[in-house]
């Protein structure tokens, strides 16, 4: 069969792809070896977000009694009952990129796909019969999975990856989280939550290192507050699982050893990209540092042949793959889409609080010898957020002095992640700091503290 264009992946890159080229006239296939939607959908971001509203809930009944409401008798988590919502709701999920791929005429061949010569993909099915397809055009987007230390090897059991983070059978009562980026931090804060003695190690000084170092801090303290260990400028150096526990060496900088025991070993120090055998390296396609070259338009060397999402150069997230595919297919029919701006790409950790970014960070200002103005709204100084009983947190902004343009917004506290999207317009755009404090913002939100830290980074504010 011949085709348009075929997508090799499904995930939030890929599903993307196929749908917006059936939508511009092009007849369009998905070659999927897994679920529909990939990991993000299957083993990610939505079932993770699933476990943590869990994890939310059972919180709020345990301080109830703040709010004037009284709970008779035990409260504690069905674990395994928490872990079958949260794969009901990643079902739900990818049936729902069944029901679009299916609505938009997108043909789905279900195997491994591999590209061959003369924009050829041969696709292996589970069965071992190999079928043959042709496209116009090929886009690879076969994602990324949990990458491997070769000192510590995953078993799936006492040192995991996670996808067996996602689906353990039981509660452990102790687990130690190699790395604190988002996965770590998120799933540190899940089992902490839950009731497991959790010790999380991050190699840099910070936890949640990409972000501004003041909003890391802040993770930092509400993790110790929590009952969490954190482990910082740290390594680990070896896992021993031949016992009943694990005995995990950590090496700090100034080269001290500590041993800790535990149940389970999360792995959460990053991906590692799935360009192995699709062949990449038979056709001729350019890859640098596990990750394929391509242009602003996501075209590798070899005519025909694109590349987007984790396997590219580019920060590993969901939206950023589906915006890739759709400025991709776009180019391909004969569009003028324009490129990503890398430099503002939000960011969201889903821990409580939550964590939300855009921009530049005061020490990357510093570093380059930026003149900034910066603001600071607490929550604690918000009705909105006094009256909904969470308010640690805050806002920081952050302008160019010279120009007064907004370059930066870092929040910390209760459902950010729902503010971040309308400091991401206005950067794009431009916006400077006195446009923010020209425009009037709800009473009472959480969003107005943007409009509160703006005030203050001109020595306006007024509820501060």
């Amino acid at each position: 069969m011949n085709f348009d264009l075929i997508v090799i992946g499904s995930g939030p890159g890929g599903y993307v792809a196929a749908i917006r080229a059936s939508q511009l006239n092009m007849k369009v296939a998905v070659v999927e070896r897994s679920e529909l939607g990939g990991i993000c959908l299957n083993w990610g971001c939505i079932p993770t977000k699933a476990l943590l509203k869990s994890a939310q809930v059972f919180n709020y009944t345990k301080h109830a009694e703040n709010y004037g409401i009284k709970i008779d008798g035990t409260i504690s988590p069905d674990f395994p009952a928490v872990v079958q919502r949260s794969r009901t709701v990643a079902e739900t999920m990818s049936k729902g990129v069944q029901f679009l791929l299916k609505k938009n005429n997108v043909t789905v061949i279900e195997g491994f796909g591999k590209i061959e010569k003369d924009k050829t993909v041969s696709v292996t099915a589970s069965d071992g019969t190999i079928n043959s397809y042709t496209a116009n055009h090929i886009i690879l987007a076969t994602g990324a999975r949990s990458r491997a230390l070769p000192h510590i090897p995953q078993d799936g059991k006492k040192v995991i990856g996670y996808r067996e983070a996602l689906t353990l059978p039981t509660l452990p009562k102790s687990m130690v989280v190699m790395g604190s980026g988002a996965i770590g931090s998120e799933f540190a804060y899940f089992y902490a939550t839950m009731g497991t003695a959790v010790t999380i190690v991050e190699y840099l000084p910070n936890l949640v290192p990409v972000e501004d170092e003041e909003i890391s801090g802040h993770l930092g303290r509400a993790f110790r507050k929590s009952g969490i260990k954190v482990i910082t400028s740290a390594a680990v150096e070896k896992v021993d699982s031949s016992g009943d526990l694990c005995k995990v060496t950590i090496k700090d900088s100034k080269e001290k050893i500590t041993e800790i025991e535990c149940e389970v070993v999360l792995s959460a120090v990053g991906v590692a990209t799935n360009i192995e055998g699709i062949g990449l390296e038979e056709y001729g396609v350019a890859v640098e540092k596990s990750k394929v070259v391509v242009d602003d338009y996501y075209k590798t060397n070899c005519d025909g042949i694109y590349a987007i999402g984790d396997i590219v150069h580019g920060p590993a997230l969901a939206h950023v793959a589906s915006h890739e595919a759709l400025i991709c297919v776009e180019k391909i029919a004969g569009l003028d889409p324009h490129p990503i701006n890398y430099g503002l790409i939000p960011g969201c950790t889903y821990t409580t609080p939550e964590i939300a970014s855009v921009g530049v960070t005061e020490q990357a200002c510093k570093a380059a010898g930026r003149e900034v103005l910066i603001g600071k709204f607490p929550f604690t100084a918000s009705g909105k957020a006094t009256a909904a009983g969470s308010r640690d947190g805050m806002v920081k902004v952050i302008f160019d002095k010279e120009t007064n343009e907004w370059i930066g917004c870092h929040l910390i506290g209760d459902n950010v992640t729902e503010m971040i999207s309308g400091a991401v317009i206005a950067m794009n755009k431009k916006v400077t700091g006195r446009e923010v404090l020209h425009s009037v913002h709800p009473h009472p939100t959480l969003s107005e503290a943007i409009m509160e830290a703006t005030a203050a980074a001109y020595g306006e504010v007024i509820h501060l």
